[in-house]
C-alpha cells in the first residue's frame, strides 16, 4: 500500500507523456453515438468504447504506463500484481511487450475466460496463481509474495503511472467532440479510472459533470465519500467482479472527493438487464462492470435531456458460462421471474390443474421442486414461474390464493431465495 501524497493529481504534462507512450500499445477507442439510448433519453448519447482494446478493457493504458516506467533493476527482478481479469490481461500484455516476468494473483472465483486470456497476453513471461474468494484475497497474497522476493507490486489503480494512463481516456474523449459535454458517466471499481479522468476533464472541461458509478452490492466509493473516510467494506457482493472492491485506493479516494459531482449506485439485476439489451440491440459485449455506465443513464433520465452525455464503456471480458445467471438476475430486477412455494393438494390431476386454470397463458413454470409427503393433505413445492409482464402478478397470486394452492412468496425471503438462483 502506498502511504506518498494523497492529494496527487496526475498533471496534464504527465497524462500527455503517457498518451505518448501508449501510442504504439493501446488503441484510441472510437466515441461513438449510441441511436438506441440517444432516442430513449431524448439525449446525445456517446460510448467510449475501452471495450474494443485489444486486452478488451482500459487496464492496458495504466498497467503498460506504469510498467514502462520501471528501472532495469526493477524489470530484471519482475514485478507481481493482484487482479480480478482485466488489470491482469493488461499487465500480462504489458509483461510480454517489456520482456518482464511477472506473477499474477487473481480470486479462485474468476471468470475462466479472463484467466484464458491472461495465458494468452502473457504467454511465457507470466505465471497465474488463484486464490482467495474476492479481489481483496488476492490482493493480500500478492502483497506476500512482494515482501518474500523483492518485486515490484504493479497496483491496479492505487498508483500515480496507472492513474496517469487511464486519464489519457479523457485527453481522447475531448479531442474527439467539438461540442461541450455535459455529463460523463464513469465506472468506479478501485477509482483509478474515475481518479484520471475527473482530473483531465476538470482542467480542459470544468463545466463537464462526472458522474461515479458502483454497483449496489459493493459501494466501497459510494460509503468512503459519504463518511468524509476511506472507509473499507465488511463485505460486498462480487457479481461485478470488475468493480468489486472492499476499498477504494487512498490516491483515487482523495481525487475523487474532490473531482466527482456525483457518486451513485446501480443494482446488480439492471446492471444485467442492460448487458442483455446492448447485446440484443446492438450487438455490443459487455462484462457487468462494462455495463455499468450505461445503467446508470435510468436514474439521471431527467438531468440528462437535451445533454451531450459520454458513457465509458469500460470493458468487454465476459463469461459466456454466466449467461443464465445473468439472464435470471435481469428478469429478477424487472419483475418477470417470481419464486414461490406452492401448496399442491395430494391428489391426481393437481398439477394440471395448476397449469390449466392458475396459470396465465403467456406464464411459463421455469422451475419445479417438489417431494411427496405421506399421511398430509397437501405437499409443497418451489416453483419459478416467468411472466411476459410484469403487470401479470397480482392475478397469478389471487388465483392461486382463491384456488388454495398458495405457500409463500420467495423473491422478498433472501434467506431461503439465495438457495435457489
Amino acid at each position: 500500500m502506498q502511504t506518498e501524497n494523497k492529494t496527487y493529481f496526475p498533471s496534464l504534462k504527465a497524462v500527455q507523456a503517457a498518451a505518448e507512450r501508449l501510442k504504439s500499445v493501446a488503441v484510441s477507442t472510437p466515441l461513438t453515438q449510441n441511436l438506441q439510448y440517444s432516442k430513449r433519453f431524448g439525449a446525445n448519447v456517446l460510448f467510449k468504447r475501452e471495450d474494443l482494446q485489444l486486452v478488451r478493457s482500459y487496464k492496458i493504458r495504466g498497467a503498460y504506463n506504469r510498467m514502462s516506467s520501471l528501472t532495469e533493476e526493477q524489470m530484471k527482478n519482475g514485478i507481481v500484481c493482484a487482479s480480478a481479469g482485466n488489470h491482469a490481461q493488461g499487465v500480462a500484455l504489458s509483461c510480454k511487450l517489456l520482456k518482464i516476468k511477472g506473477t499474477i494473483f487473481m480470486p479462485s472465483p474468476t471468470p475462466n475466460q479472463k484467466i484464458e486470456q491472461v495465458k494468452m497476453f502473457g504467454e511465457d513471461y507470466t505465471t497465474i496463481v488463484l486464490v482467495g474468494d474476492s479481489y481483496d484475497d488476492a490482493y493480500h497474497a500478492s502483497m506476500l509474495e512482494c515482501e518474500r522476493l523483492n518485486k515490484t507490486f504493479i497496483h491496479p489503480f492505487n498508483d500515480q503511472k496507472v492513474i496517469e494512463g487511464q486519464a489519457t481516456i479523457g485527453l481522447e474523449i475531448l479531442s474527439q467532440i467539438d461540442a461541450p459535454l455535459d455529463y460523463v458517466f464513469v465506472p468506479v471499481g478501485g477509482g483509478g479510472l474515475a481518479s484520471g479522468l475527473s482530473t483531465v476533464f476538470k482542467q480542459l472541461s470544468p463545466d463537464t459533470k462526472i458522474i461515479g458509478v458502483e454497483p449496489q452490492g459493493a459501494p466501497s466509493m459510494k460509503t468512503s465519500l459519504k463518511n468524509g473516510y476511506n472507509t473499507e467494506l465488511k463485505t460486498i457482493e462480487n457479481f461485478v467482479d470488475g468493480a468489486a472492491v472492499k476499498k477504494v485506493g487512498d490516491r483515487t479516494f482523495a481525487i475523487c472527493k474532490q473531482n466527482l459531482d456525483d457518486m451513485i449506485t446501480v443494482p446488480e439485476g439492471k446492471i444485467c438487464e442492460t448487458i442483455l439489451e446492448l447485446y440484443n440491440k446492438d450487438a455490443i459485449v459487455v462484462e457487468p462492470a462494462g455495463a455499468l455506465s450505461v445503467s446508470a443513464l435510468d436514474f439521471y433520465a431527467e438531468e440528462i435531456k437535451g445533454k451531450n452525455v459520454v458513457c465509458v464503456i469500460s470493458g468487454s471480458n465476459n463469461d459466456i458460462t454466466r449467461t443464465a445467471e445473468i439472464k435470471e438476475r435481469a428478469l429478477l430486477y424487472t419483475n418477470l421471474k417470481h419464486y414461490f412455494i406452492v401448496k399442491f393438494p395430494q391428489r391426481a390431476g393437481a398439477l394440471k390443474e395448476f397449469v390449466a386454470e392458475i396459470l396465465g397463458p403467456n406464464d411459463d413454470i421455469t422451475y419445479f421442486q417438489y417431494a411427496k409427503k405421506t399421511n398430509r393433505e397437501n405437499g409443497s413445492a418451489v416453483v419459478g414461474i416467468e411472466l411476459k409482464s410484469s403487470k401479470d402478478l397480482g392475478p397469478l397470486i389471487t388465483k392461486m390464493k382463491q384456488k388454495n394452492f398458495y405457500g409463500d412468496y420467495l423473491n422478498d425471503n433472501p434467506d431461503l431465495f439465495q438457495f435457489l438462483v
